[in-house]
């Protein structure tokens, strides 16, 4: 077992196997998210036996701001001391200036990948990462409780909030003072960028900033839609959920102490294993709407994996990329970790639907989600949410009201954009 510091983050869990005298050493950067980290070291693992090289995983923040800001540091100052970066889907615009141009190793194999996710990892034609699992925002919620009171899952907000304090407040009274209706993420990082854009996009109100770079969230859908999510706090949902991460709102889910969650796919697989308080009592759906002239909407996520340019074994990295993004490799995630593939035809496969039902009913989730404004506002793009999310948590923590809080964010985002010229 090696243990280095890098920047203040752990290198761990060497993954060390018997090779060949050039046997290369590789880092692999990975998340820490539900399984994320363990089936990352067991791919890993896999490809390490089959080469003859050694790997070392490097266990990042699971907080995706703090991974940007340590990736930003390492790259900017051209350190070969990662060599393959798991890389969030918003990432490779301001990235990409550090990222090896992964063409001649793919073969085309990229071709089998949805287009949507295709577009995000090419810039300036180069292909600066492969996919490797696709994310839409989705709705769990406890089936057994809206069975015992009657309910159907909620199809809007307003449903979703009356369905949660019925149940919380009849399960309290008979004893159950946990119980919370509602957990999600509401800390001021990414994770609340992506519940923001799925509340005001669900109202009608734009996607923050539009396609053709205008700052577009100072309206009355979107100033309606962060003041509900306002409401919830202390009422459905716990003052708490302000410092909410995915494994907090995880945690508290799974524990039996939620009606429902927001959280990504991957929570499935785990809310189902051995052990879980909530096995056998959980249902997932689409996101609500913001109301009967709204729309599901879910926030696209997902991660990929990328090849520093500065690393020293350039070829090896980008061989484990692309078994790692490899259409059995995927297969193999969705069906231990519910992890969505990012190759259409996994998803007309029985073994995974059989594992994960809602991969094919809830095919509308991924339809219908809708991108961060990434690749509109480019490497700008960190600033902008950062801003974003500090505006709504300023309204979420009762610090300002939604239209003040939104018309600063829209003056200091056209700063930002010079006038809708981002890059």
């Amino acid at each position: 077992m090696k243990s280095n510091k890098l920047g203040g983050v752990l290198l761990g869990a060497a993954l060390a196997f018997g090779g060949a005298a050039q046997a290369a050493t590789l880092r692999v950067s990975c998340g820490s998210v539900g399984q994320e980290l363990e089936m990352c070291k067991d791919n890993a693992q896999a490809w390490a036996k089959k080469s003859g090289h050694e790997v070392q995983v490097v266990a990042t923040p699971a907080d995706a701001s703090e991974r940007l800001a340590l990736y930003q540091q390492v790259l900017s100052s051209r350190s070969d001391k990662i060599d393959v970066f798991q890389v969030d889907v918003v990432w490779p615009g301001m990235l990409a200036s550090h990222l090896l141009d992964l063409s001649r190793y793919s073969k085309g194999t990229e071709q089998a990948h949805f287009p949507g996710i295709l577009n995000n990892v090419k810039v300036r034609g180069q292909l600066v990462a492969m996919p490797w699992f696709t994310d839409a925002g989705l709705l769990y919620y406890r089936s057994d409780l809206l069975q015992k009171h009657g309910l159907k899952p909620p199809a809007t907000w307003d449903e979703l909030a009356a369905a949660a304090k019925k149940v919380q407040d009849a399960e309290r009274a008979a004893g159950n003072d946990k119980l919370w209706g509602y957990v999600w993420q509401g800390r001021a990082y990414e994770g609340l960028t992506c519940n923001a854009v799925e509340w005001i996009a669900s109202h009608g109100g734009g996607t923050v900033v539009d396609a053709s770079g205008k700052v577009s969230v100072n309206n009355p859908q979107a100033i309606a839609a962060v003041e509900r999510a306002a409401g919830w706090i202390g009422s459905i949902s716990p003052t708490a959920v302000l410092n909410y991460g995915e494994e907090d709102a995880r945690g508290v889910f799974q524990a039996g102490n939620a009606v429902f969650m927001r959280n990504w796919p991957y929570a499935w697989s785990l809310s189902q294993a051995e052990g879980s308080a909530v096995k056998g009592k959980v249902g997932l759906t689409l996101l609500p709407k913001g109301g009967a002239d709204g729309r599901h909407v879910a926030t696209l996520g997902g991660q990929l994996l990328s090849v520093s340019r500065y690393s020293k074994n350039a070829d090896a990295a980008a061989d484990l990329v692309m078994y790692m993004t490899s259409k059995a490799v995927q297969k193999e995630r969705a069906l231990k970790g519910s992890f969505n593939p990012t190759i259409a035809e996994l998803y007309k496969d029985e073994e995974i639907l059989k594992a994960n039902p809602f991969m094919g009913e809830l095919g509308d989730a991924f339809t219908n989600a809708v991108g961060r404004p990434a690749a509109v506002t480019g490497p700008k793009y960190n600033q902008v949410s950062n801003q974003f999310w500090n505006a709504v948590h300023e309204v979420l923590s009762g610090k300002a009201k939604a239209a003040e809080a939104l018309k600063r964010f829209d003056a200091t985002a056209n700063r930002l954009s010079r006038g809708g010229k981002w890059q």
